[in-house]
């Protein structure tokens, strides 16, 4: 045969047998049909024979057939279910191929998705204590709030020591002239407070006062109310209502602080909270407070009228004493002689006129039981004194 048809006899074979082993495996590269082989597992596939191009006398070559092998057979390609890895890796492809060209972090990325992160439980809340449990809830107070600074004082101590040597009395001291004329005093204001038979309207609440300044009028004040505070069934409340010239906490050395004046101006301010308690027992004493331009506005006001009943219906068996300004000197003791029930009108002896008595008897008309007291007096020619029958003498 010459060349040519030789030529075309093995292009004919090679379209029968299907082509070089180059195109054989890129066919079996595209379909997906080859399958990696482990090394040195089971048995060698026979090698099958394959056609020489280069060879000029061409033999026929059959193709021989695959032989598939089953799991488990020799020289079949080992698989394990439970391996994913193994899996996984077989699956990854050439150089070429998507899963190569993913990077490392990728994978690793993968891999940290396809396991579940630990999931930590929440830590238990700390359990309340047993005391705390059994503890009542304590109510919020319902209102208006008391401003900073307020709140209860503590108990004042008086120096009887310096009172006594003063001239006022205390409850320690022996009894002399000053305290039995007081106990006088005291007693027909007490039984016109507190008498089952003449007691008066609001009696309990006392207005003591005078027509000018320097008369002794506070000093009258300070000793009824002490000598009150003896009694046995009854407290006494002094009040230092001279909102001009206070004097009454300053003779008894008891610093002060809010007192009346504040309660009628200010609405959220409680007068519980102003009073000052004493060594005293049966003693309280309330201040007169901050001074201000409508001093008399404020005490004609319906507040100050509220207050005043309130502080003489509290206590039954309380006695309210209230130490006011002159009258000729101040418009503010005819506006409290509205809201008393007694009166005790200081006379200087030798001193005041009776113009003025007069005047300032009209001005707190208003209280109708109005009791006058004669002070600093002299006893001339007389030998009557109280408590020198007692062996104690007289002052």
């Amino acid at each position: 045969m010459d060349l040519i048809e030789r030529a075309a006899q093995k292009e004919k074979k090679k379209k029968e047998s299907g082509g070089s082993l180059v195109e054989r495996a890129a066919e079996l590269g595209s379909s997906g049909q080859s399958k990696a082989r482990g090394i040195g597992v089971g048995s060698q596939a026979p090698s099958e024979k394959k056609p020489d191009p280069s060879s000029l006398n061409p033999i026929s070559q059959q193709e021989q057939p695959k032989q598939f092998r089953g799991i488990g057979q020799p020289g079949a390609p080992r698989t394990d279910a439970a391996d994913g890895d193994t899996q996984k890796k077989a699956a990854i492809g050439g150089i070429g191929s998507p899963e190569a060209r993913r990077s490392t972090a990728d994978r690793l990325a993968d891999k940290i998705v396809d396991k579940p992160l630990p999931v930590q439980p929440p830590e238990p809340s700390p359990k309340p204590e047993l005391d705390e449990m059994k503890a009542p809830l304590k109510p919020e107070k319902v209102g208006k709030a008391s401003k900073a600074g307020s709140g209860k004082r503590k108990e004042q101590q008086i120096d009887l020591m310096a009172l006594r040597e003063a001239g006022y009395i205390t409850p320690d001291m022996p009894p002399n002239l000053m305290s039995e004329e007081f106990r006088i005093i005291k007693r027909s204001i007490l039984l016109n407070a507190f008498g089952k038979e003449r007691r008066v309207d609001n009696g309990n609440v006392v207005l003591v006062t005078s027509s000018n300044p320097g008369e002794g009028k506070s000093f009258c004040a300070i000793n009824l109310a002490l000598s009150v505070a003896t009694e046995q069934d009854t407290t006494v409340l002094l009040i230092d209502a001279d909102f001009s010239k206070p004097e009454v906490l300053n003779r008894l050395g008891v610093s002060g602080g809010r007192g009346l004046m504040d309660v009628v101006a200010d609405e959220e301010i409680e007068i519980g909270d102003c009073l000052i308690r004493t060594n005293i027992p049966n003693l309280v004493l309330l201040p007169a407070g901050r001074q201000h331009n409508l001093t008399t506005e404020l005490l004609a006001s319906e507040r100050m009228e509220k207050i005043v009943s309130e502080i003489g219906s509290r206590y039954p068996d309380r006695l309210v004493v209230f130490d006011s300004p002159p009258v000729l000197a101040s418009s503010a003791a005819s506006v409290l002689a509205l809201y008393m029930g007694q009166t005790i009108f200081v006379i200087e002896a030798e001193k005041t006129t009776e113009p003025q008595i007069k005047e300032s008897l009209s001005m707190i008309s208003a209280c109708e039981h109005i009791n006058l007291l004669l002070n600093k007096t002299r006893y001339s020619g007389s030998n009557k004194k109280f408590a020198s029958y007692y062996g104690y003498g007289g002052r």
